[in-house]
């Protein structure tokens, strides 16, 4: 049993520099993202200690509209959620009452109320009236919205690849921990997972976790949208609700290539797709990179070139005269981008490169062997 198996307070946790080192710089040598969710009373404690680490270490100038936006209205929706009737209730002794919950709230109230005053005066009021927002209060995290009409590429830390959709948000952090590797995604995504099966690869989106190790498929997550839909082309993934994440009694979905899950939000209800063939609300919506095949055998390279084109949707520039006579026989099925990309390179010779700017793809060669 480890110590904090031990911790039933918030100040165990404040307390704990491991768990502060985790919470303000990202460094969870300990796993402690694992140990969170091993069950929903943990989880629980968790948050608010998180919270109250965030709002006493934040510097204010690193504090954006949105974060403090977000963390206010947690503040407000648990002050709301704590208020009781004045009939029928014992009144405490002020110094007897838990005095980190007084700490907290104080100090969420105070440091926020005073970073928004000097950022951007005249704008309080709006806040207090807006509505409340999401339980997760992520820090530290990379985020990338997809404004245009076409498909974002982004190259994830560890070399996975995720095509996120129009409307769609990402956030993850500069560099993944060293026990696992979670993203939050708000929209529509395809991932690619670069294979590690020491850090398994979470996507938090709306009301579901998705656990994988090394696969391809697609996350359908939209805030105001009533379901949430997967579906996996490639390996194998594990669904299951974020309220339930970590406990070993909550019903988990598998899904295996080629089949897909419904998930609906007002009920909680998992409805898993064997034959995704037969399902043409989601069959339908597809986008070329699952439904293009990877599979090459004595392929010029330029074509291989095209059809990642076609997938991913970006632009790859190469020298074609160097590489006109040059073939491929291999297999890019279940491989992220780059990964794909270092195969080819790698079949080329040691003097052909890649790199990647977003959806521009330069190739260095001089040709094949």
């Amino acid at each position: 049993m480890q110590q904090r198996d031990q911790y039933t307070s918030v100040e165990h946790f404040l307390d704990d520099e491991s768990f502060k080192r985790w919470v303000l710089r990202g460094e969870d040598t300990q796993g402690w993202e694992e140990w969170t969710v091993d069950t929903p009373q943990r989880a629980k404690l968790v948050k608010d200690a998180r919270v109250g680490l965030l709002a006493m270490r934040v510097p204010e100038e690193k504090v954006s509209r949105p974060e403090i936006q977000e963390a206010l209205q947690n503040t407000w929706a648990k002050i709301k959620a704590s208020d009781t009737p004045y009939q029928n209730t014992v009144r405490v002794p002020f110094m007897k009452q838990n005095w980190w919950k007084i700490a907290v709230s104080v100090l969420i109230t105070g440091t926020l109320l005073m970073g928004l005053y000097r950022a951007w005066p005249g704008t309080l009021p709006e806040l207090l009236q807006s509505s409340p927002a999401p339980e997760n209060q992520i820090a530290t995290l990379i985020q990338k919205t997809n404004t245009a009409d076409h498909p974002l590429l982004i190259m994830l830390p560890d070399g996975s690849s995720v095509l996120l959709q129009p409307r769609s948000t990402l956030r993850y952090p500069v560099r993944f921990d060293e026990r696992s590797r979670t993203v939050y995604l708000t929209g529509d995504g395809f991932f690619e997972i670069s294979k590690n099966p020491e850090k398994p690869f979470y996507v938090y989106a709306n009301e579901l976790v998705t656990k994988v190790v090394g696969t391809s498929f697609r996350v359908k997550a939209f805030t105001d949208q009533e379901n949430v839909e997967i579906v996996v082309r490639t390996g194998k993934v594990n669904v299951t609700s974020t309220q339930s994440a970590g406990n070993p009694e909550s019903e988990k979905v598998l899904l295996l290539p080629n089949q897909g899950l419904r998930f609906a939000r007002q009920s909680g209800i998992f409805e898993k797709i064997e034959d995704l063939t037969q399902e043409k609300n989601l069959t339908r919506d597809l986008s070329n990179i699952e439904k293009l095949s990877f599979e090459f055998a004595d392929v010029p390279v330029a074509q291989i070139f095209k059809t990642l084109e076609q997938a991913y949707l970006v632009k790859i520039d190469f020298p074609a005269e160097k590489l006109t006579n040059c073939y491929l026989t291999t297999s890019l099925n279940d491989q992220p981008l780059s990964e794909k990309l270092k195969i080819i390179c790698e079949s080329l010779g040691r003097r052909t490169r890649y790199y990647i700017n977003e959806n521009q793809i330069t190739i260095q060669s001089d040709g094949c062997n």
